[in-house]
């Protein structure tokens, strides 16, 4: 079993060299690289095979002085034709199957993944932490557990990209992507944005420090500079003043932010009728909408009903909220979805903030690219 280990080790070690590709610093960039230098093997040996096949092709039927010859008739079979289309065909299918399979496992984090809100900006990132401390410029996350990113912009098109993680995710303004990463051993990686997205795309750059837990909590009490940090980088604190607390947490933020947007004089926080939904049990529910489908309650669905109240109305409300649309910050949202998150301790099925009897669907979750299902869970 070692044998089989050290010989992977350095089939890996020579692509990354021939490939120049920085090192593997997430748990699932080496499932990535072994898709890729399969996939490149095979097309290497598909590419030698025919390049052999037409030099032979070339010296052995090359014409030569005098009269031609007469070139024996080939009578391929029938079956060898269909076994190397079935063979190119299979590989066509596992190559996808794996590549949908590792799609998904990138976008489903594990339960207990640590949350951070990452916003992009002309020409900058800023995260937030439920934990209550923002930074800007520098990611901070604790080696060996899953950080689970919640992206969002604040303009244009941006996207999330750490090599030495193999993770890129678009952040697109008025909604919220998703990605995971878990980096086991701490170190300082950097983070690109792979969108063009204006004259300062190419310094669009952040640091990812991974700290030991110790580290982590030290930072987290303090949020003093660690050795770790980028020279040169954006201080990683606040960008913006504020007066709350430092170790404020967030949801505490978004109660405060609710408040001054006018939030909670049409949502109530206790499960009482009023203009609009409760927020109680309302994230990770299954809102009944007005024709008749179930709406799963997520990041998503939540930045867009605040966007644009009116693509898709609650059964049993009226479209009666405005449009919110450059009067709240990305990280405003941020804090008031985790406001959301307190307030849900038992999601279920509802139907204008009553919950349905029977079992709930709310840890089903859609697949990716679906937010709604039939009455019925069909």
């Amino acid at each position: 079993m070692r044998g089989w280990h050290d010989i992977l080790e350095r089939i890996t070690n020579f692509y990354l060299k021939v490939l120049n590709l920085p090192p593997q610093g997430s748990t699932i960039a080496p499932s990535l690289d072994y898709l890729h230098f399969f996939e490149i093997t095979i097309m290497n040996l598909v590419a030698l095979l025919i390049a052999g096949f037409a030099i032979y092709c070339v010296v052995r039927f090359y014409r030569r002085p005098g009269p031609p010859k007469k070139t024996p008739k080939s009578n391929p079979s029938i079956l060898v034709e269909l076994g190397l289309y079935a063979f190119l065909f299979s590989l066509f299918v596992l190559f996808w199957v794996v590549g949908f399979r590792q799609y998904i496992w990138m976008l489903e984090a594990p339960e207990d993944a640590m949350d951070v809100y990452v916003v992009g900006k002309q020409w900058m990132w800023q995260f937030s932490y439920p934990e209550g401390p923002g930074s800007v410029g520098v990611l901070y996350v604790p080696a060996g557990e899953p950080i689970r990113l919640h992206l969002t912009s604040r303009d244009v098109i941006h996207s999330f990209f750490v090599p030495e993680f193999r993770i890129k995710r678009d952040a697109v303004p008025g909604m919220y992507t998703t990605i995971w990463f878990q980096a086991d051993e701490p170190g300082v990686y950097l983070a690109l944005c792979a969108e063009l997205c204006g004259i300062g795309h190419s310094e669009m750059r952040a640091g990812v420090v991974v700290l030991s837990p110790e580290e982590y909590q030290l930072w987290l009490d303090s949020r003093a500079p660690l050795p770790g940090e980028l020279p040169g980088r954006v201080p990683p604190y606040l960008e913006e003043p504020t007066l709350l607390e430092p170790q404020q947490r967030l949801a505490s933020i978004g109660r405060d932010a609710a408040a001054r947007h006018g939030c909670l004089k049409c949502h109530s926080i206790d499960g009482t009728e009023h203009i609009g939904p409760t927020w109680y049990n309302l994230y990770g529910a299954w809102e009944t909408m007005a024709d008749g489908s179930l709406q799963y309650v997520d990041e998503a669905y939540i930045t867009r009903y605040i966007m644009d109240p009116n693509f898709k109305r609650v059964a049993g409300y009226e479209p009666v909220m405005p449009s919110f649309m450059g009067q709240i910050t990305p990280g405003e949202i941020a804090a008031i979805i985790e406001y959301m998150k307190a307030l849900s301790t038992a999601p279920a099925v509802r139907e204008g903030g009553h919950i349905f009897e029977g079992p709930p669907l709310a840890p089903f979750r859609p697949a990716p690219g679906t937010d709604t299902i039939p009455v019925g869970g069909e």
